[in-house]
């Protein structure tokens, strides 16, 4: 379940990541935002800790706590994947930023899910956690910058 999930949420998210739009690349981004290039190879690594994670907490995990576990891999891939059709696919970063912060949560939740049955699975997902709160306050900027409102549309 855990690389087999992984390894498809990242492939939806990156079915909706559209960055060489020119819509995204006329958006108004501070100058802390990482090149193009460091997301590819930074969620990559991301992912394989979340599956190496999972697979930890899920394998030293049984029935109620299973359950939640894999409950809450679920709605943590789901909320990732949708980050990036919100964002890039339908131009709405004031409403990816309501899904990022819930993603945020979602991970804070699986660590302490994942803490509770494997200690150092959860200290895996610590990286993912500061990187998605990183993420979080890089499209809150993109939106303050935008007036809160979507991003004007263009090709």
């Amino acid at each position: 379940m855990t690389a087999g999930s992984a390894l498809s949420a990242a492939l939806l998210g990156s079915l909706g990541t559209r960055v060489s739009t020119r819509w995204y690349r006329e958006l108004d981004t501070p100058a802390w935002q990482p090149p193009g290039w460091v997301f590819a190879p930074a969620w990559t690594t991301l992912y394989t800790l979340g599956a190496i994670s999972a697979d930890r907490a899920l394998t030293r995990s049984a029935g109620a706590d299973r359950r939640r576990l894999k409950g809450c891999w679920v709605v943590n891939l789901a909320l990732n994947t949708g980050w990036s059709w919100l964002f890039f696919t339908a131009r709405r970063p004031d409403v990816a930023l309501i899904d990022t912060t819930l993603l945020e949560a979602s991970t804070l939740d699986l660590i302490r899910l994942t803490r509770q049955v494997d200690r150092p699975a959860a200290l895996l997902l610590l990286p993912y956690a500061g990187w998605v709160a990183f993420a979080t306050a890089l499209n809150l900027e993109i939106v303050r910058r935008s007036r809160g409102g979507p991003v004007p549309r263009s090709t």
